[in-house]
């Protein structure tokens, strides 16, 4: 039994739990400590820097604008760092800010995220490598940076995922597959990471109002006249004049009809400060976008189990769920009883021990 198929089940056997959001945790600090969050101009990244600001949390905010960095400036217990994430100087520099301020760094929240669409077959690599340069090779940048100041701390990496790091659409691929990435990489650093005392989480969001659509649809017409899709270029042109419409709509005075993402940020800080994070929040904001995600999961989880010599039975499959139920519900914790004791990993091998001793009778 793998561990991924253990926690696919323990996302299974918390569907109550997850789809419902999250309340707002975390106990006053007793001393001020200092976290970093990319992209914090706009949406989930302002919102959780406001709301770990006015907690007592020390927050330096990542921004690559003049006018963006004057603005954070403004908020009590905000620092705002230049920091775009493709850019190896500009991370290397906010690294010497923060060491020369003093405070430590306790935290890492990787929230800068860009978005592009187009079909897979036809959709430039530029455009795949520009999304990935952002979403993955960023967050791999700013931590790999920032650890050795976290691992001094003990303290946490959160990383902001989506509940397309589970889900695939349509003419997002890029965005998907990069989501998918940071899902993969938050699941190896955890393990990698539990030997210094930090604690890493990925943070699944559903639709919440952000500036990525926005950013999305400028870029999208700012190559209108690109060459045609060969195969695609009717869904390209759709594309095109749903940006147009989006912005007219925005300028106009128009808003986002998604919720302002507090419920994120509040997921953010549980993870950051709770003495037991978890390692996924799926965070949405109406309960259809968590039983997709969940379909989708238990749908590629029984795909992958099904017809073939190691097959589990529906009896397996629910024994499975129950065990795992507890750390996934946090009635037992996953980090003090499952990596220190090992008594579900003894669990699982003994089990397949067993199996395997049968089969080879």
């Amino acid at each position: 039994m793998t561990r991924t198929i253990v926690l696919l089940l323990a996302g299974v056997a918390g569907i109550g739990y997850l789809s419902m959001g999250v309340p707002a945790f975390g106990d006053e600090p007793s001393t001020q400590k200092a976290v970093l969050i990319t992209g914090a101009t706009s949406g989930i990244g302002r919102n959780a820097a406001e709301r770990l600001a006015k907690a007592g949390y020390f927050v330096y905010a990542g921004a690559r604008k003049d006018e963006d960095m004057d603005e954070l400036n403004k908020i009590e217990n905000v620092m705002a760092v230049r920091l775009d994430v493709t850019k190896q100087e500009q991370i290397d520099a906010a690294v010497a800010v923060i060491e020369k301020e003093g405070r430590g760094l306790w935290g890492i929240v990787n929230n800068a995220g860009v978005n592009q669409t187009g079909p897979m077959i036809e959709q430039p690599v530029s455009d795949i490598e520009f999304v990935f340069d952002v979403n993955v090779m960023g967050v791999v940048r700013v931590t790999q940076a920032f650890a050795p100041m976290v691992i001094e701390s003990k303290g946490r990496i959160v990383n902001i995922s989506s509940i397309s790091g589970v889900l695939a659409m349509y003419g997002y691929g890029a965005y998907t597959m990069s989501k998918h990435a940071v899902e993969a990489y938050t699941d190896t650093l955890a393990d990698e990471m539990w030997d210094f005392g930090v604690a890493v989480s990925a943070i699944e969001p559903g639709s919440y109002q952000s500036d990525i659509g926005k950013s999305r649809c400028t870029r999208l017409l700012g190559n209108a006249d690109a060459e045609p899709y060969r195969f695609h270029e009717h869904y390209r042109q759709w594309r095109l004049q749903g940006c147009r419409e989006y912005l007219e709509y925005l300028e106009g005075g128009g808003e986002s009809s998604s919720p302002e993402p507090t419920a994120v940020a509040a997921a953010i800080e549980h993870a950051l400060f709770s003495d037991e994070p978890k390692q996924h929040y799926m965070v949405v904001p109406d309960r259809m976008q968590g039983i997709v995600t969940i379909q989708k999961l238990m749908e590629e989880l029984l795909s992958m189990n099904y017809d073939h010599e190691y097959s589990l039975s529906r009896e397996q499959l629910i024994e499975m769920m129950d065990a795992v139920r507890p750390f996934a519900e946090g009635e037992k914790s996953y980090y003090k009883e499952y990596r220190e004791t090992q008594p579900m990993r003894d669990m699982f091998y003994g089990w397949m021990d067993t199996q395997e001793d049968e089969a080879g009778n």
